[in-house]
């Protein structure tokens, strides 16, 4: 029998589900966005599907799903996770805790993405 339940160690969302609006590629790639800018802030999150993410203080990546391209950030903390059956979705909150430099940004992404997935 198999789980009804995925487990994830990335919070892979879009805009729409809601990945920052505050980090967009084009901004941190002229001028670096740093952590202090946004480590106060927390995010919420809605997904389609019963997922489990490794709760804080075990981090997870995040990752913005760009078209269906994957853009790795960082890393942050799962605060808040609900799972609703009868919706089938997943919402929660969270909290960045780590943002990558573009250099590493890219290297992460383009290593790190499944086949045919990379952002880059």
């Amino acid at each position: 029998m198999g789980s009804a339940i995925e487990f994830n160690d990335t919070l892979q969302i879009t805009t729409e589900q809601g990945f920052p609006s505050a980090l967009t590629l084009h901004r941190h790639q002229e001028s670096p966005i740093q952590l202090p800018e946004i480590e106060q802030e927390y995010f919420g999150f809605e997904k389609p599907g019963l997922r489990l993410f490794h709760p804080a203080p075990t981090p997870v990546f995040l990752v913005h799903n760009i078209g269906g391209k994957w853009l790795y950030w960082g890393r942050a903390h799962i605060l808040e996770q609900t799972i609703d059956t009868t919706t089938q979705t997943t919402r929660g909150k969270f909290k960045i805790i780590q943002l990558y430099s573009p250099e590493y940004q890219r290297q992460v992404t383009w290593h790190q993405s499944p086949e045919g997935k990379s952002y880059f």
